[in-house]
């Protein structure tokens, strides 16, 4: 089968137009991040390693006894470095930003434990 130069062209064009980058989206105004995170609550904090603004909201149910993240706004949490095998109770996490070591708690177990920076 034999392909004229104009479609193997128009081939190779359409292939490369295809896989060109594209711009990326404009970041949003620190004015409009804040006013958005304020709309929930929150407020804009600088938090882990890199330092980076996050928006935090602080829960209501913060330090609930929980079994389960259904019982919390937030995340059902144990803080540290934690290796429950049984049944535990944690609480609920204090903020949406959790950083530290924590397992979560899901149906009365610990899960693994992460560290989040």
């Amino acid at each position: 089968m034999k392909i004229s130069v104009f479609a193997t062209a128009a081939l190779t064009l359409a292939l490369l137009t295809a896989c060109a980058p594209t711009a990326p989206a404009p970041a949003p105004s620190a004015e409009a991040t804040e006013a958005s995170c304020a709309a929930h609550g929150g407020v804009i904090q600088r938090g882990g390693k890199l330092r980076r603004p996050t928006c935090v909201t602080p829960y209501a149910d913060a330090g609930k006894v929980c079994a389960d993240k259904a019982q919390c706004q937030g995340a059902c949490i144990l803080e540290g470095n934690i290796e429950a095998a049984g049944p535990v109770t944690g609480q609920c996490q204090a903020t949406s930003v959790q950083f530290g070591c924590y397992a979560k708690v899901v149906a009365g177990k610990a899960t693994v434990t992460i560290c989040v920076d």
